[in-house]
């Protein structure tokens, strides 16, 4: 059946540019399934968002990425308006995206993570927060905005002209190995190794072709890959997602296998685009991207 489908895409966090790839690639799947798709580059202003949906959409398909539109600002409205949308509902996207609050939730869930804890910037100013080598990130964006790895010898904390709040999450630097897993409702899809032809799997690996190596299935012992989809779907049903998501592993194997898997995050609208991961899982498990398009769609759902 044909559906009259509002595709938000754009806005305006540091990932808007990830987020109008994604939506151009979701908006032509779904047309080319014959619904009737409105593109909305969604700009600061809520009139856009309520104009929108002046025309009664049947749902909306939420391809925002990042701050205000993954992290429950969005569907927060789309909940007191009743409209069904794609992806998790508020308090999961926001959880979520709180970095801190769902490494809370993980290790709750009994899913190891990365020592670590949340600092004011003068706070980490002042002296050393641990020993090297540890990660500084903010503590609300996604796609690796503002991660940097601090090294043994380096002279200079990378906060000088820090644009992402007053606070940061430290962390251990894990060393080893990039795992990603993606869940697909309550259906670990895969695991992929994510190995960077340069540094580590930041913004530019992630968006920028011949970066980055994929392989999918992951090199890795069976036992792990078992315990990496099997983390994924106990941390997306820890925070009560729905739809598809992402989870990101550190895998330190460096002493030897089978080694130990970390939770870094989980994604609740993982990227959609050419280089994404997801879609990517879901096609070698024999699900087109127009499918998983489909389906992400007749999953949308409005928390009452």
């Amino acid at each position: 059946m044909s559906r009259k489908i509002a595709l938000l895409m754009g806005g305006w966090s540091a990932e808007r540019e990830v987020s109008l790839v994604s939506g151009r690639a979701c908006a032509e799947a779904l047309e080319s399934r014959g619904h009737m798709v409105m593109r909305i580059d969604l700009q600061r202003d809520l009139r856009i968002l309520l104009e929108a949906m002046q025309a009664r959409p049947d749902l909306v398909f939420n391809a925002l990425h990042g701050r205000w539109g993954e992290d429950g600002h969005v569907q927060a409205v789309l909940n007191i308006l009743g409209v069904p949308y794609t992806h998790s509902g508020l308090l999961a996207s926001s959880v979520a995206m709180d970095k801190a609050m769902a490494k809370t939730m993980f290790t709750a869930a009994g899913i190891p993570c990365p020592e670590g804890r949340v600092m004011s910037l003068a706070e980490l100013r002042a002296g050393r927060p641990m020993p090297e080598a540890y990660v500084i990130k903010p503590v609300d964006e996604g796609s690796s905005v503002g991660v940097h790895i601090v090294q043994e010898g380096d002279n200079r904390l990378p906060v000088d002209d820090w644009p992402f709040g007053d606070e940061v999450l430290v962390e251990r630097y894990i060393p080893g190995r990039e795992l990603t897993v993606a869940v697909m409702g309550d259906r670990p899809l895969g695991v992929t190794e994510l190995r960077p032809h340069s540094g580590f799997y930041d913004y530019t690996a992630k968006y920028t072709d011949g970066k980055t190596v994929h392989l999918c299935p992951a090199p890795v012992p069976e036992v792990v890959a078992a315990e990496a989809m099997r983390m994924a779907l106990v941390a997306h049903r820890a925070l009560g997602c729905r739809g598809l998501t992402r989870s990101d592993f550190r895998y330190d194997d460096t002493e030897g296998s089978p080694g130990r898997l970390y939770m870094l995050e989980l994604n609740t609208q993982p990227g959609m685009t050419p280089l994404s991961l997801a879609p990517e899982q879901a096609d070698k498990a024999g699900i087109p991207f127009a499918d998983l398009v489909e389906w992400m769609m007749e999953n949308a759902a409005c928390d009452n």
